[in-house]
C-alpha cells in the first residue's frame, strides 16, 4: 500500500491554485498505514478488466460543454455517452461526491453536509477546515464507498482525492491514496493516476478516483462570469487531454466517467439575505451560509421557537426536519437540524455581500443550474448516446458494473438508467 509525500494539507474551499503551475515533483511511493479489514483475491478476468476511473471537476455545468473551452470534454460526449444529473439534496460537495462513491442519499450516508453536528458526539463540529474532525471514520462510516468495497474483493484502488479517501473507512484505505492538498496541480493529479496505471497487472489499481476542484474554486472566489472560472475550465479540460493521451500511449484500456458534484448559480451582489430575518439571534444559532443555513436553538432555549423561522419567506423557505419536501430524501439522519432554510436560486444567506456575482451551489437540486455533468467513454459504453436527466444516486451502481463488483443491496440507485448506452458483452463477469 502506498501513497506519495504530500505538502500541508488544507481545506477543499481553500484558495484558487497559481495561475503557474510549479514544476512536477518526482512521483515516489512511502508507506501508508496498514489496511485492516479482509481483502479477498481478485479473478483473474476482473484484473484483466479495463480500468475504471472516475473524474469528478466540481462545480461543472453540463452546459459549460460545446462554447469552444472544452475540445477534449465535447469529444468524450461526442464519441461516447453524456447527459446531465440531479444531484441529491443538498446540492453541495461533501454530501454528493459521498452519494457518487456509495450510491446511498446523503440522509443515509451520513454525510448530511459539508458543515454538521451529530448528537451522537457533543461537542464535535464536522467542518472542512478541522481535519482533525473530518479525519474521524465515525463520520464516514454510515457508508462503504466504492474504493473499501472493490479493496475487500482483491481489487486494488487508487484515490488522487476525494472526500472521505484519505481516511480509514470501516477499517479500510484505498491501496494507493493521497492527503488532500490544494497545492497539488491538476497536472500532477493527472500524471499521479498515470503513474499508477503504468504498474504491472496484479500492482496497477482497477479502480481510480480522480479530482479537480479548480472550477469549482474560480466561480467562488473569483466570480462567477471571471475569466478565471474560464481559464479553469480550459485546464481542466487540457488535463483530461493529458489523461487520455496517456492511457493511449502506455496502451492501457479504460474505462472513463466523468462526473460533477453540483452545477453553479449566479449570486449578483444584492441578493443577501440577513440570516438574523430567519434565525433571530437571541434565541437560535445557524450553521452554514451561502444557500443554505441550518437552524437550531440555542442551549436552554425552548426548541418550540424554531416555529418562528418555519415558512416561506420572501427570497427562501425553511422546514422543519421532519416536513422537508419528500422528493429531498432528506430528514431522517440525526445529523439533519431541526430546522433548514434554503435560499431561492440566485439569493444567498450572508451578512455582507459580495463585491462581484459570486458562483454558489446548494440550491434546489432541481434547478436547472443545480444539474451536473455527467459523460462517459470507453470498452463498456456504445457510441454517441445521450441520457436524459437522471438522479446522481445511479453512478455507483454503473461503477459497481464497470469494476466488476457484484450488484450492491439497499443502494437508492440503479444501473438500469445505462442498459441501453453499455455494451453487455463488456461486462461479462
Amino acid at each position: 500500500m502506498t501513497r506519495l509525500p504530500v505538502f500541508a494539507a488544507l481545506l477543499l474551499s481553500a484558495c484558487a491554485l497559481p495561475a503557474t503551475p510549479p514544476a512536477l515533483p518526482p512521483v515516489t511511493g512511502a508507506s501508508a498505514p496498514a489496511t485492516t479489514g479482509t481483502q479477498a483475491p481478485a479473478s483473474q478476468a476482473i484484473r484483466d478488466r479495463p480500468a475504471t476511473i472516475l473524474v469528478s471537476i466540481d462545480g461543472f455545468r453540463p452546459d459549460y460543454l460545446h462554447h469552444g473551452d472544452t475540445p477534449h470534454l465535447d469529444a468524450i460526449a461526442a464519441a461516447g455517452v453524456s447527459g446531465s444529473m440531479y444531484p441529491s439534496f443538498p446540492s453541495i460537495t461533501f454530501p454528493n461526491h459521498y452519494t457518487l462513491v456509495t450510491g446511498l442519499r446523503p440522509d443515509r450516508n451520513g454525510i448530511v453536509s459539508n458543515t454538521m453536528e451529530d448528537p451522537a458526539k457533543p461537542g464535535a463540529l464536522f467542518q472542512l477546515s478541522d481535519t482533525k474532525v473530518t479525519h474521524d471514520p465515525d463520520w464516514w462510516n454510515e457508508a462503504e464507498p466504492l474504493w473499501v468495497t472493490a479493496e475487500r474483493a482483491g481489487i486494488l484502488s487508487g484515490t488522487m482525492f476525494w472526500p472521505g479517501s484519505d481516511l480509514p473507512i470501516r477499517g479500510m484505505r484505498p491501496h494507493d491514496w493521497i492527503l488532500y492538498d490544494a497545492d497539488y496541480t491538476s497536472a500532477q493529479r493527472v500524471r499521479t493516476v498515470l503513474d499508477w496505471l503504468r504498474r504491472p497487472a496484479g500492482e496497477r489499481p482497477g479502480f481510480v478516483t480522480l479530482y479537480f476542484d479548480t472550477v469549482d474554486k474560480a466561480s467562488h472566489h473569483d466570480g462567477f462570469y471571471a475569466p478565471q472560472k474560464t481559464a479553469a475550465i480550459r485546464d481542466v479540460d487540457a488535463q483530461i487531454g493529458v489523461l487520455r493521451a496517456g492511457l493511449a500511449q502506455i496502451g492501457r484500456p479504460a474505462n472513463l466517467v466523468i462526473v460533477s458534484d453540483h452545477g453553479m448559480a449566479p449570486v449578483p451582489i444584492d441578493q443577501r439575505i440577513d440570516p438574523a430575518s430567519v434565525a433571530p439571534p437571541a434565541t437560535t444559532r445557524t450553521l452554514g451560509w451561502g444557500p443554505l443555513v441550518a437552524v437550531y436553538p440555542r442551549d436552554g432555549v425552548d426548541p418550540r421557537t424554531l416555529d418562528a423561522s418555519v415558512g416561506r419567506h420572501a427570497h427562501d423557505q425553511c422546514w422543519r426536519r421532519e416536513s422537508l419536501p419528500a422528493r429531498f430524501h432528506y430528514g431522517r439522519n440525526p445529523r439533519v437540524a431541526p430546522v433548514i432554510c434554503m435560499a431561492d436560486t440566485g439569493w444567498s444567506f450572508a451578512d455582507r455581500p459580495a463585491g462581484y456575482v459570486r458562483g454558489d451551489h446548494g440550491f434546489d437540486p432541481r434547478d436547472p443550474a443545480m444539474r451536473a455533468l455527467f459523460l462517459a467513454q470507453g470498452p463498456a459504453f456504445r457510441s454517441g448516446r445521450r441520457l436524459a436527466p437522471f438522479d446522481n444516486v445511479d453512478v455507483a451502481p454503473l461503477l459497481r458494473d464497470l469494476i466488476g463488483l457484484p450488484p450492491g443491496q439497499g443502494l437508492d440507485g440503479t444501473d438500469q438508467t445505462f442498459r441501453a448506452v453499455l455494451r453487455p458483452e463488456r461486462l461479462d463477469r
